[in-house]
């Protein structure tokens, strides 16, 4: 009798190669026709656009989990690393290159604004590399993340360390005390919604984020599908069965355990199951009951978002691989979000992915704005509206769009594609540091059912979502009976 993993986003590969690489029978169900999950292709004008995740960091999380399953990740993965970690635009015409060589971001940053607030950007990156030192251990590797677990890590350095945490106060809090420059704050700010969070109310903690793209940003070559198509080629080597079209609509519990789930109508045993569809999904009673009273989602979903995936011949203003065009007015654009409306003056997120090289006439976009998560009930009036919006600005900015085509996505979409979640798409707000211990673990409520994704812990991103995989994994291999 095999594990069944449910959902074959990043999550779900990853906890199914973890245990086809320990030699465990697996089968892997997905109800799309595709692997990936969030990581997907949109096609438009015959040009395949990745339309979900588009930030690839911390590698060596792949590297240990190919590793394990007995492949080099840059015999299977091609990496390229980013000069330019992202290009930032503002409404007043002033423009910022952060870069992977932290000298020239100071340079940089000296040049836009002055050289104390150059020398404020130096401290501050030293700051977000003590706290990322601080969690990575306790909170970030660790199956459960506990304050104890930071007390047993630091011992005698623990008030240091809780300082570097700087989990008090919120991001835009802290940013303010950190940089005079307005744009700074911004810029910086903007990193709580790469998890989906509102700066003003995600903790500074958060920050680290900012050293975690230090370390490195990557595009892949065949884009980020070519990823999970990786994960899974590694899977079906190992002898791991991966079954698409084939959706999981409710647990079969008996005895209060689990001991398989219904796959398109039809009953399948196993002697666990992992979850990897979303916590929300199960919250919402989608596989049944007994699912439903085995989990607990104590935070708010985080963002939602409408995208474009666009191919276009782009003038004007000369994108990077990624692209921010900031609002006038941050704290405006998250009071309206907080509201559950469209902002009217959105930041926009473009991820042009034919640079850096030799772009063709016509490229492929990807633009992003955020969403508050409410699924269908959002007013079409209002995604309307913010598109006329988003897209006047870019022309403001310079950036023109010629002979466009597009496909947009917006939270109803996103909600059919993870059922239950109100069109977040990365799963729960980190609202406060205790949003972090908060968070679903690997085990369940219920015996037999494990628990990965972007909603339980780590939390959100790739890599993240990798390591939830691994460790619902592990857990399952530790609690396994004993032959």
């Amino acid at each position: 009798m095999s594990v069944m993993v449910l959902g074959a986003g990043v999550a779900g590969l990853s906890a199914a190669l973890e245990l086809a690489a320990a030699g465990v029978e697996v089968d892997l169900y997905e109800r799309a026709d595709v692997v990936g999950g969030k990581a997907r292709v949109a096609h438009v004008a015959g040009r395949a656009v990745d339309a979900g995740p588009t930030v690839m960091t911390m590698p060596w999380v792949f590297e240990g989990l190919f590793a394990r399953a007995g492949v080099a990740f840059q015999e299977v993965v091609t990496l390229q690393p980013l000069e330019i970690l992202a290009r930032h635009a503002w409404p007043d015409g002033s423009r910022l290159d952060l870069y992977a060589d932290l000298e020239r971001s100071v340079e940089a940053i000296a040049a836009l604004t002055s050289a104390s607030e150059a020398a404020r950007y130096r401290a501050f990156m030293q700051a977000a590399r003590a706290t990322y030192e601080a969690v990575e251990g306790p909170f970030i590797r660790a199956p459960r993340p506990t304050l104890w677990g930071l007390t047993r890590q630091e011992g005698p350095r623990l008030p240091q360390a809780l300082r570097q945490l700087d989990g008090h106060r919120s991001m835009w809090r802290a940013l303010s005390a950190r940089f005079d420059d307005p744009r700074l704050r911004q810029l910086f700010a903007r990193y709580a919604t790469y998890v989906g969070s509102d700066p003003t109310r995600a903790p500074a903690t958060l920050n680290l984020i900012a050293h975690v793209e230090a370390l490195g940003v990557y595009t892949l070559k065949g884009g980020m599908t070519a990823l999970t198509d990786a994960l899974r080629d590694r899977l079906e080597a190992l002898g791991g069965r991966v079954h698409l079209g084939a959706p999981a609509t409710a647990l079969l519990v008996e005895g209060g355990r689990v001991i398989g789930a219904r796959i398109a109508g039809e009953a399948r045993q196993a002697e666990a199951v992992i979850a990897a569809q979303g916590i929300s999904a199960l919250a919402a009673g989608h596989l049944g009951e007994p699912a439903r009273r085995a989990v607990k989602l104590r935070d708010p979903p985080s963002l939602s978002a409408v995208t474009w995936a666009i191919v276009a011949e782009v003038e004007g203003f000369e994108l990077a691989h990624h692209n921010v065009f900031f609002s006038a007015d941050y704290r405006a654009e998250f009071k309206a979000l907080a509201r559950g409306q469209m902002p009217l003056d959105p930041t926009i997120y473009i991820c042009a992915q034919d640079r850096p090289g030799d772009s063709p006439k016509r490229e492929r976009l990807l633009a992003l704005v955020n969403a508050p998560p409410r699924g269908a009930g959002l007013p079409q009036e209002e995604i309307e509206r913010c598109e006329e919006m988003t897209f006047e600005a870019l022309s403001r900015a310079g950036l023109s769009l010629r002979g466009m085509t597009r496909t947009r996505w917006t939270p109803a979409d996103f909600e059919a594609l993870s059922p239950g979640s109100g069109g977040a798409i990365y799963g729960r707000a980190t609202h406060g540091l205790m949003a972090s211990l908060r968070r679903p673990t690997a085990r369940s409520r219920l015996a037999g059912l494990y628990l990965c994704g972007g909603e339980a812990h780590p939390g959100a991103g790739v890599p993240m979502a990798a390591l939830s995989g691994g460790m619902a994994a592990r857990a399952w291999l530790h609690d396994r009976p004993s032959t």
